[in-house]
């Protein structure tokens, strides 16, 4: 999707749930959701000519923060590194602590669902189109970019959601 087709300000971070199923989410300079999605690569060399695409497509991004592992992971770094955007990798570890509750993240299951609902007003805050459904790598990805735009600085904190 490219930046006119997502309707708005100019994506300058973006957030990867990292697999060949892969979560999508975009933010503003404000730190607002512009987009997400989910989408099925197949295969290791379909994610490497999409992620090179969809950098390509995003000309304001500075920053790609990517959840996950391995070598699905190593070439959302590789692209990013090819067009000097800084770039982070993390596991979900690093992220849920800060905006998920304990009881929440007590296993998989419930860290997923509590994903979902989250993110589900996130989407709502940032004023983004309302899905129809929510894969669970898009929910992740959307929390997994607001967890990014306070790192890198784009905002001072979470903001209070809905």
């Amino acid at each position: 999707m490219s930046e006119a087709a997502a309707g708005g300000e100019a994506v300058v971070l973006l957030a990867v749930d990292a697999g060949l199923k892969t979560g999508l989410a975009a933010y503003d300079r404000q730190g607002r959701l512009r987009w997400y999605r989910s989408h099925n690569f197949g295969t290791p060399d379909r994610l490497r000519r999409g992620a090179r695409q969809l950098l390509r497509q995003l000309p304001a991004l500075r920053w790609v923060i990517i959840e996950g592992g391995g070598r699905l992971a190593e070439i959302w770094l590789r692209e990013a590194e090819h067009r000097h955007l800084e770039s982070r990798l993390l596991q979900a570890e690093e992220w849920r602590p800060r905006l998920l509750p304990s009881r929440q993240r007590r296993d998989g299951r419930a860290a997923k669902g509590s994903a979902d609902r989250l993110a589900r007003r996130v989407i709502a805050w940032s004023e983004a189109p309302r899905p129809t459904s929510l894969r669970h790598d898009a929910a992740e990805a959307i929390l997994v970019g607001l967890w990014g735009t306070v790192e890198v600085g784009l905002r001072p904190d979470f903001p209070d959601l809905p």
